[in-house]
């Protein structure tokens, strides 16, 4: 990345270049009928996450969006995993070879201890394969631990082209740049091989079946100058984005979400991605309580909320939709869904994609 496109990414009080991108709520945004389905991570609520098969998986099962996460190799190759670190995902720990590799990082102001992605070279990650993230909680998706590979995200855009012509319809990609300014400090920018990626097989244009999304604000203004596709600023229900932290900005989620800062976030991002919480909140005891303002006042802003993660198991769900006491069997995921869909949402990412297109196909907004 070049020492001016740096300069950019921390230039967060400034405004944004002019890109020739859609105004307002991109392909996907849902008003009416309309409901956009991301599988989240893929079908990672039926195989390990991040995997082509997992990713296939949740096109099949009638996703309009794979969103495949992405970090970065040693030698500069993106790929989908869920963090930089591999330990939890991967079988890295079981090669003697890469023992060595083991190490502790600061990771967004946090002690990490594991193997971290920018250490291997892709040939070096390929001989690895994926595995489960929560075992514990899916214990079915351990079943194909072993089975993938790390996916590049070259592969992820090659395996959407397939899957549309052979569906016959657009599976758009939703990629996420993970962690913006770790991979900026060790001089891997995630977004310029973004912006090459898409350029290389034509999706830098509008009317592509594509989202790009960020926790970070910085890297979605500088990309905001050169994309012509719908962004999505990701928000938490706590906390700060980390390039506000590691520039002294005080500003929070908390603040993002507020009818003014969302009316600032429209001026370089046409979508918003918060955490479920901050569309309806939970009480004390898990239940769901009345949704804010949060869906009114992004739309007024002429921003697509497609809120983040809804999954079937109890572990996951409000205790109004939970089926026992035991976390890793399923609840009422329709019913979550379906409160969500009242309050207004444009679509959602979900770790149970069958489930949140039958929801939407059974059961219309009204």
């Amino acid at each position: 990345m070049t020492v001016a496109a740096a300069a950019v990414l921390t230039m967060v009080g400034a405004a944004p270049a002019t890109a020739d991108r859609p105004a307002g709520p991109g392909p996907g945004a849902s008003r009416g009928d309309d409901f956009t389905v991301v599988g989240h991570r893929g079908a990672s609520g039926y195989r390990p996450e991040h995997t082509l098969a997992a990713y296939e998986l949740a096109a099949r099962m009638g996703a309009d969006y794979i969103e495949p996460d992405l970090v970065t190799t040693k030698d500069g190759v993106l790929v989908a995993r869920h963090e930089p670190e591999i330990g939890g995902t991967t079988d890295v720990a079981e090669h003697p070879e890469f023992a060595g590799r083991k190490t502790t990082k600061d990771l967004d102001g946090v002690a990490v201890t594991g193997w971290f992605t920018e250490d291997f070279t892709l040939a070096e990650l390929r001989t690895l394969r994926a595995t489960e993230r929560i075992p514990d909680v899916r214990q079915r998706n351990t079943l194909y631990d072993g089975r993938y590979p790390v996916p590049t995200f070259q592969e992820v855009i090659d395996l959407s082209k397939r899957l549309s012509r052979e569906l016959g319809r657009p599976i758009g990609i939703y990629p996420e740049t993970k962690h913006p300014t770790f991979f900026q400090r060790q001089g891997l920018a995630l977004e310029p091989k973004v912006v090459e990626a898409l350029n290389r097989n034509g999706l830098n244009r509008p009317g592509a079946k594509v989202f790009v999304q960020s926790f970070e604000v910085s890297n979605l203004r500088w990309l905001s100058s050169r994309l012509r596709v719908p962004l999505v600023q990701l928000t938490s229900a706590s906390g700060a984005p980390y390039d506000f932290v590691a520039n002294g900005d005080p500003r929070t989620y908390a603040d993002l979400v507020t009818a003014s800062g969302l009316r600032w976030v429209a001026g370089y991002a046409d979508g918003l991605g918060p955490e479920k919480n901050q569309v309806i909140p939970r009480d004390a005891a898990g239940f769901l309580g009345e949704p804010t303002a949060l869906v009114r006042d992004a739309h007024r802003a002429g921003l697509t909320v497609h809120p983040y993660t809804f999954r079937a198991e109890n572990q996951f769900l409000p205790a109004d939709f939970r089926s026992s006491v035991v976390p890793a069997e399923y609840g009422d995921l329709f019913a979550e869904i379906a409160a969500f869909r009242a309050a207004g949402i444009d679509g959602l990412f979900s770790d149970n994609p069958d489930v949140a297109v039958a929801a939407r196909d059974d059961r219309p907004a009204a």
